[in-house]
């Protein structure tokens, strides 16, 4: 329809148009009320027709939990950048194995080891800098990878998978495997905290304490990488990052210690995957973004009401003063 000759009535006044701004935004913003209570969502956890929700549901806590203590790490180090830089890094490894029809989860992990490594060593040069290399080499992988999975045919449903994730697929044997690798990682994480501590927060000192900084860079760099690569499955390559360092910065706001920052982190990743899950089992919303937006949500809460750094408590602070 040409607009130029279409006849127009009067022009609406002021009145109305606001009357019909506010009630276009009340109709994006009302949210309808969730089809599946949380009541009947743990009645279908049990029903044996559904035996995909709890093994998407463990397999979302898993990786929480796990991404939430590594990121611990990442957060006083503040190489937020490096866990988007693993998630594409990780690719290449992906392409590979979804063209020789092998293990996407070895693939991935395997090409993370190696970038992992690089990293590493390249970064223990004082005249490059830790993030100048890691996007150098994150680019690079990730270019590699596009290169190697355009030569593949039928690759979209696989990289469809990679980018948003993909948690009903999750079957019992890959939920084993993440469960074991995830307590594997958590428990080197936690036997080498007090030399990553000293690491993150000061790495000259800690190379004047004679610390081996470049094998506990290592060390570091591979329980993000394989982090990443178990949690890309839930939230997918797009949103993992969000995992990795939403929940630890949250847990900041309420602590200075790190063991309680771990705790406080992993219970906040357990509750938005919980709450993630279910709102995306009510509102047949994709389940990564809706975890994401939950951990989110819990972050949000937090800036604003800790104890000590919540922005409620900096402003009453300011207004006793």
């Amino acid at each position: 329809m040409n607009l130029t000759t279409t006849p127009r009535g009067p022009a609406p006044s002021l009145s109305t148009r606001i009357h019909r701004g506010c009630a276009a935004c009340e109709r994006i913003w009302r949210l309808p009320v969730p089809e599946i209570s949380f009541v009947q969502f743990l009645a279908d956890m049990a029903n044996p027709q559904l035996a995909f929700l709890p093994r998407a549901l463990a397999a979302a806590v898993i990786a929480a939990v796990l991404c939430a203590v590594v990121g611990c790490f990442v957060v006083l180090r503040g190489m937020a950048f490096i866990g988007d830089a693993v998630a594409h890094a990780v690719f290449p490894g992906i392409a590979v194995a979804f063209a020789w029809q092998v293990s996407v989860l070895l693939g991935g992990a395997v090409a993370g080891a190696i970038v992992a490594v690089l990293i590493a060593v390249m970064s223990q040069r004082r005249t490059i800098k830790e993030d100048s290399v890691i996007g150098i080499v994150f680019t690079a992988a990730f270019a590699f990878g596009l290169v190697v999975i355009s030569r593949a045919e039928g690759y979209t449903a696989s990289v469809s998978s990679f980018l948003f994730g993909s948690l009903t697929g999750v079957s019992s044997a890959t939920l084993a495997i993440h469960a074991a690798a995830g307590a594997l990682i958590v428990a080197v994480v936690v036997a080498l905290r007090p030399w990553l501590t000293a690491v993150a927060l000061d790495r000259e000192t800690a190379r004047a304490m004679n610390l081996p900084v470049a094998a506990l860079d290592l060390a570091l760099y591979l329980c993000v990488t394989f982090a990443v690569v178990l949690a890309v499955q839930t939230v997918g390559n797009i949103l993992v990052v969000a995992l990795l360092i939403t929940p630890a910065a949250a847990a900041r706001l309420f602590t200075d210690k790190l063991g309680a920052m771990m705790c406080i982190a992993a219970a906040f990743g357990v509750a938005g995957s919980v709450m993630g899950v279910w709102l995306a089992w009510s509102y047949d919303s994709p389940t990564g973004a809706t975890i994401v937006l939950a951990v989110t949500a819990i972050f949000a809460l937090s800036w604003l009401f800790a104890p000590k750094r919540g922005a409620l408590a900096g402003w009453l602070q300011g207004v006793k003063r």
